[in-house]
């Protein structure tokens, strides 16, 4: 298998609320956002969408339970590197996320820090030491 482009899909419960939070963290607009589906892209291989629970439900069940009866739970973790980690993680005390856990030093050699949103979808932003 060769990857050429990484879509990862959160499902969120709301999807113009989601779509607000994630604008004020990327600080940027998404660049599609249309009735069932935003995307943001946040690099040349990696877009970011928001995908309704109830738009996902549709595709997933009955195989899977809907995704609706997990919010709120931890549902997974996007861990991104950026620039200027002291200044995002400042900047990120004023947004819509839950702060997780503080910036601080990670053993496995980076400083990171974790968001929640209300979903419960994890962001960690990081740099290498």
């Amino acid at each position: 298998m060769q990857i050429e482009k990484t879509h990862i899909i959160l499902f969120v419960s709301d999807q113009t609320e989601s779509t607000e939070r994630y604008c004020l963290l990327f600080n940027k607009m998404p660049r599609l956002d249309v009735p069932g589906m935003t995307e943001f892209e946040l690099s040349d291989n990696l877009v970011l969408g928001l995908m309704p629970n109830e738009g996902s439900g549709k595709i997933l069940t009955p195989a899977l339970p809907h995704p609706s009866e997990g919010n709120g739970i931890p549902r997974c973790e996007l861990y991104l590197y950026v620039k200027n980690l002291d200044a995002e993680y400042a900047r990120c005390q004023t947004l819509p996320f839950t702060l997780v856990s503080p910036l601080e030093n990670r053993n496995w050699g980076d400083r990171a820090f974790y968001l929640g949103d209300s979903d419960g979808h994890v962001i960690a932003l990081a740099e290498k030491m």
